[in-house]
């Protein structure tokens, strides 16, 4: 009798257990509602950093004025900070990392310039120069070794670098897409421009806004004008992300009015090839970034007034974080997202 209440004993406390693992395997599975904010790293920069490559969730690369270039290979805890080939008067807006070691980062403004590091940032190699006329605002790798980066218009044609070699070289597009007069590109946080297999989208503002598409590697161009808004020099699309390539977001506003959420997104449908109607909702203010975490199906937007999160594919937008950044990126691995800012700041998203 004793040995039998003994082993009913042990086969309820093991149930128990059993049940206590399944409620919180159950618990560790669910999505969360939404995101709850940003844990905010201590950098040894003040920098403004607006290139951000995340590569995983310990492998992160950053850069941006002053020549800086800073990343961590141990998620956060600690960060390594340097001069891009000595450069400290040069703001490198666009960066991409492949791994620790091999990155490539491109200046804004001039002299416009690709430099590649193959030794985690100890020694930079000039890979590109261009014109006084150029103006680099944007970098999009589709895989480890084919890459673009876009710069402002000249003499009438947007400019568009390709390399196939993990950017040891750069060749100049054959057929570059023409620009109005008075529209250009932005380089606020070097995600303007989206490549995915053989296609290219760039996004545009200033005089006029459109979305530039070649569904050919840059064989054939055509456009479509944004419903953003537009006609002023500091207007238009300032960051592209995509939904499983049959969506392109796209954010933007006027970068003068940081709060003013008028005309500041869109959802173009790459398969009937039209905007999409939007609701009402819309992201609460300018917003310089925008990527997809589709770990949860959240959209995440920044900009210097806070971030905002939409999980319905753009019709609505919540505000969750007055945290200001200039970029985000979802990391390459898929589980986490990054952003950047003003005064060497580095997030990563809580959720």
């Amino acid at each position: 009798m004793l040995k039998a209440k003994q082993a009913t004993l042990i086969l309820l406390k093991i149930g128990f257990l059993i049940g206590i693992i399944s409620c919180q395997s159950q618990k560790e599975n669910e999505a969360p509602s939404q995101p709850v904010g940003w844990n905010i790293f201590d950098t040894p920069t003040d920098a403004s950093l607006r290139g951000l490559s995340p590569v995983s969730d310990q492998i992160v690369w950053a850069s941006g004025s002053k020549g800086t270039w800073m990343k961590t290979l141990d998620g956060g805890k600690s960060w390594e900070v340097g001069l891009i080939a000595g450069m400290d008067t040069v703001d490198f807006r666009s960066i991409h990392a492949f791994d620790g070691e091999n990155v490539i980062a491109v200046t804004a403004g001039q002299p416009a310039q690709i430099y590649k590091t193959t030794d985690g940032g100890k020694s930079w190699q000039l890979k590109l120069i261009e014109s006084d006329q150029a103006f680099f605002d944007g970098i999009s790798f589709v895989d480890e070794n084919r890459g673009y980066v876009f710069g402002d218009p000249v003499g009438g044609n947007w400019m568009i670098y390709e390399t196939l070699d993990q950017g040891d070289t750069w060749n100049l597009l054959e057929s570059l897409p023409k620009a109005e007069e008075g529209e250009a590109g932005f380089a606020a946080s070097a995600s303007s421009l989206y490549a995915s297999g053989e296609e290219i989208w760039l996004g545009s503002g200033g005089s006029s806004s459109f979305l530039h598409y070649s569904p050919d590697r840059g064989k054939t161009w055509l456009k479509y004008r944004s419903p953003l808004i537009q006609g002023e020099a500091s207007q238009g699309i300032f960051s592209l992300c995509s939904i499983a390539d049959e969506k392109i977001v796209a954010v933007g506003g006027d970068y003068l009015q940081s709060e003013d959420n008028n005309h500041n997104w869109g959802v173009f449908s790459t398969r009937s090839k039209q905007w999409e109607e939007v609701g009402s909702s819309s992201p609460a203010g300018y917003r310089s970034g925008v990527t997809l975490f589709p770990r949860f199906s959240w959209l995440i937007t920044v900009g210097p007034s806070g971030a905002d999160f939409s999980k319905d594919g753009g019709k609505t937008w919540e505000t969750f974080s007055s945290e200001g950044f200039h970029a985000v990126f979802e990391s390459r691995d898929g589980g986490s997202v990054w952003a950047s800012g003003a005064k060497g700041k580095i997030a990563k998203l809580i959720f």
